[in-house]
């Protein structure tokens, strides 16, 4: 472990922090629409009409105000201190010990970027899980509050005192197996195109290694990962939402949806995604490298 370990971890948790609290909206966006036509309980009454994503927002903004539009926020920032730092630094840790020869370009190669960058995803979603169920089920919630109802969770505290009360201990990491399958798509296709991007970009002379190259190489790694991940992203908010057992597992979930609804329910939300994954790689990524540099740290 490098001495500049803790100072990446550092670097990596604030740069999320601020394109997490930039693009949230979007975020909750994605949640809604994912949610739209589920058999749950809490779905139905809830979905008496299909919108849009501009629809979701203008319904959220209206039923539920402004502050609809930024429910889960806390979880979401807390996830993603754990989540964001420990699969950028993993995938750095890891790619330094490429078995690559090339010392100038260790670890080179495409495919084995993306399984580092799956695996790095996988250790810090389970990690983070709990709070990633924690802000699926708060931003879900804003559906009953939109019909008078109390909402099942009024803090995160308070959501993990209850979840643990009544699912048990467990209970924290339901949805674990998706959010895994998720992970694993979304970093395999986010750190592995970004790394990748922005090495042919500089190597072709389209730029140097500036804010331009770190904007270019986001947007397309915000592209792949999100259609690698779509349909993980939509089991995974769908398993994390229930609180009984409407699905058996990812595999069950994954066939109800196709079967009730159709094999393209599984990229609902994807515009959205997309919007988001875009936009939060780009405040991520840029301000993630612009820290480094002025850290003293080398570029990602």
């Amino acid at each position: 472990m490098d001495r500049d370990f803790g100072m990446r971890l550092a670097l990596t948790a604030a740069s999320a922090i601020a394109a997490e609290s930039a693009t949230f909206p979007i975020d909750i966006t994605k949640t809604r629409l994912q949610l739209q036509g589920e058999g749950s309980s809490i779905a139905r009454g809830c979905n008496a009409g299909h919108r849009g994503a501009f629809g979701t927002v203008y319904g959220i903004a209206r039923e539920e105000g402004l502050r609809g539009l930024y429910r889960g926020l806390s979880p979401a920032l807390l996830r993603h201190v754990f989540y964001t730092s420990i699969r950028i630094v993993s995938y750095e840790q890891l790619r330094s010990f490429s078995s690559s020869s090339d010392q100038n370009q260790a670890f080179s190669s495409l495919a084995e970027k993306a399984v580092i960058g799956g695996a790095s995803g996988i250790i810090g979603q389970v990690v983070a899980s709990p709070a990633d169920l924690i802000k699926v089920r708060m931003q879900a919630d804003g559906r009953l509050v939109k019909l008078g109802h109390a909402p099942r969770y009024t803090s995160v505290a308070d959501a993990f005192h209850k979840i643990m009360a009544s699912e048990g201990v467990l209970g924290l990491w339901r949805g674990v197996g998706p959010n895994a399958q998720r992970a694993f798509l979304v970093n395999m296709g986010e750190l592995a195109c970004y790394d990748q991007a922005k090495h042919k970009i500089i190597q072709n002379g389209v730029c140097g290694d500036n804010v331009v190259a770190h904007t270019l190489a986001s947007l397309l790694s915000g592209l792949s990962a999100t259609l690698l991940s779509c349909p993980a992203d939509v089991v995974k908010t769908r398993m994390m939402n229930q609180a009984g057992q409407s699905y058996r597992s990812s595999l069950d979930c994954l066939a109800k949806t196709v079967t009730s609804e159709g094999v393209t329910a599984l990229w609902k939300g994807f515009f959205p995604t997309w919007a988001r994954l875009g936009p939060w790689q780009f405040v991520f990524w840029v301000s993630y490298e612009q820290l480094r540099r002025f850290a003293g740290l080398s570029s990602f």
